[in-house]
């Protein structure tokens, strides 16, 4: 993988969290004492996140630096995902198994 498709990757990975917060650009730009143009770039992977940052942003968007890097979930990320898979009724659980085979087919 590329250095662009990294940032590119990166960038969708961040944007995808700070929606799932319903938090703006310029919410989180002004959180992390950033301009809102630096948010829209690292979003897009024109630009890379500082180290520096990368702790803030962490923290703001609750997700671990492997996710924003990676794309690799941390274990309390599962065991949340766990606990919300143990309280689905049988039919809701069934449905949730038939896509997770349906996306994994995919790949």
């Amino acid at each position: 993988m590329g250095k662009d498709t990294f940032l590119i990757n990166m960038g969708v990975r961040i944007a995808q969290q700070r929606k799932e917060l319903k938090l703006t650009q310029e919410q989180l730009a002004e959180k992390m004492g950033v301009s809102l143009q630096t948010i829209s770039c690292i979003e897009l992977g024109k630009k890379a996140v500082r180290p520096e940052n990368l702790a803030n942003l962490c923290s703001y968007l609750n997700i671990s630096s492997d996710y924003i890097l990676y794309g690799k979930r941390d274990s309390q990320q599962m065991t949340d995902v766990i606990t919300k898979l143990s309280n689905l009724k049988p039919e809701e659980y069934q449905a949730v198994q038939t896509l997770i085979e349906l996306l994994y087919k995919e790949k």
